[in-house]
């Protein structure tokens, strides 16, 4: 009579037959297994290893573990090896990330990553909880409820500080100059991020933010720019500054719409990867161009990936001024994969490419004008002397993924990028209804753009604008240094 198969027996088998279906004929065809390479084991013989590893744990384990939490883990396992990007999204949060591409989710409102073991702010999103109550890019946050965070994975921080609208979270943050952890009670709230904001400047020059590429971004452009434009003497735009400090990026698709707004022809940006299907090139259509007005826009170290697309591709053009500091470095392509238990796969697929051919991975944009924004005199208070150690770009990430232009070692590559990320003055504003003269006093970077914009119609018609305007700093430059 045959002996009844225990759960563990049972977990085996469907493990086996699982790796052998995927080995052989998964839902696509995989690389060969090499095991000719020298000292190289097979896959399959890795594979026995690992199940080694759980049956050890599932017998001698101190507590009895759930044979999904094991795969689960080993899976984030095998994903944190390859770069900060890459990762396993479980059903609950898979779901929350599609909520959260339509501009609406309950949390704190701040985008974070991690850093040698810590969470780490990005950028705090505009007008959120978060940058209500004073967290800034940069922050550490070292507890989330008394628990420290230094074992959470991304995924794990995320859905902690998620919650519904109305409850409070208590995190302790580091901040660079500060000895002590802040204790900062937060409550949650429906997080409604409105991609686009816009005002009229001054004399038909007009300003728009965006915060994040969502769905809508495009479209909320477009109607920003109409509204601009009916604001302006004789119904036309003098100039524009689009502002895309700690803007984390978000959706590609909106990036390319965005960036075809403002450019005729050409290449916009093109992604390679191992894969051909990863190979792509995305184009600019003159069909629906904005005029040919003048434009400078605003990047710092919180500019990430979407963002730094549009950057890149409007100074690749000459189509527009970079004013700021060097942006977050965030050049790679994530492919999100939907997986049968609900949840999905995000992996780094390709990198992206300007259309002079240059990676951003790792680098970033490399503004026309660097300037570095003012910090208020109680953040400077609070900051101490403004040091290079706690800055914090994509070549900082452990596992970051190099540039492939670069030859130079990665610590070289990060040096590019050491510019202090500027504290976010204008999410605390109420963009809309401020008084110029006080924004711009606020904001020592946009009042430099519209001093320039100005420029910009001195010498139009000239030469080449952003040439010109080059020209006009350099030797404004000179005189200001006396030589």
């Amino acid at each position: 009579m045959s002996q009844p198969v225990s759960k563990r027996e049972k977990f085996f088998i469907a493990l086996t037959v699982l790796l052998t279906v995927c080995l052989f004929i998964g839902g696509r065809s995989l690389p060969s297994v090499n095991a000719k390479g020298s000292g190289d084991a097979s896959l399959l013989s890795e594979l026995k290893t690992f199940t080694d590893v759980v049956s050890i744990v599932q017998r001698d384990y101190v507590r009895e573990v759930e044979s999904d939490d094991l795969v689960k883990g080993a899976i984030k396992g095998m994903l944190a090896t390859l770069d900060p990007h890459s990762g396993y999204l479980d059903p609950e949060f898979y779901q929350d990330l599609q909520v959260q591409t339509k501009g609406e989710f309950g949390g704190l409102g701040i985008e974070i990553t991690i850093k040698d073991g810590l969470l780490i702010v990005v950028s705090p999103m505009e007008g959120s909880p978060a940058a209500q109550a004073g967290i800034r890019a940069g922050d550490a946050i070292v507890k989330i409820e008394g628990k420290f965070t230094k074992e959470f994975s991304l995924v794990d921080a995320v859905k902690r500080l998620r919650g519904p609208k109305g409850s409070p979270i208590t995190i302790s943050i580091h901040r660079k100059g500060s000895a002590d952890l802040i204790d900062v009670t937060i409550v949650r709230d429906i997080i409604q991020v409105k991609s686009v904001r816009h005002r009229m400047l001054a004399d038909g020059f007009g300003y728009v933010r965006i915060n994040q590429f969502m769905e809508t971004t495009a479209d909320d452009l477009t109607d920003a720019l109409a509204n601009l434009t009916q604001d302006s003497p004789e119904q036309s735009l003098r100039g524009l500054i689009l502002d895309f400090r700690n803007n984390p990026g978000g959706l590609l698709t909106q990036a390319i719409r965005v960036s075809d707004l403002f450019l005729t022809e050409g290449v916009i940006v093109y992604t390679d990867g191992r894969v051909d299907s990863q190979k792509q090139k995305f184009f600019a259509h003159e069909r629906g161009t904005q005029p040919d007005y003048p434009i400078i826009v605003l990047i710092n170290g919180g500019s990430a990936s979407a963002s730094e697309i549009v950057s890149g591709a409007m100074k690749d053009h000459g189509r527009g001024l970079i004013l700021g500091t060097q942006s977050f470095g965030k050049g790679s392509v994530q492919t999100i994969t939907p997986l049968s238990n609900g949840g999905a796969l995000t992996l780094t697929t390709a990198l992206y490419y300007t259309k002079s051919g240059r990676s951003i991975q790792v680098k970033g944009v490399t503004p026309d004008i660097i300037m570095e924004q003012k910090l208020p005199e109680e953040e400077k208070q609070l900051q101490g002397k403004p040091s290079q150690s706690g800055l914090l770009r994509e070549g900082d990430l452990p596992g970051a993924i190099e540039n492939p232009d670069s030859k130079a070692p990665k610590n070289s590559m990060q040096k590019l990028n050491q510019t202090p990320t500027d504290s976010p003055e204008l999410e605390s504003l109420k963009l809309e209804t401020i008084d110029l003269e006080e924004l711009l006093e606020k904001d020592a970077q946009l009042a430099r753009a519209l001093d320039l914009l100005k420029t910009f119609t001195i010498f139009r018609g000239t030469k080449p604008v952003i040439e010109a305007i080059k020209e006009s700093v350099k030797a404004e430059e000179k005189l200001s240094s006396g030589s």
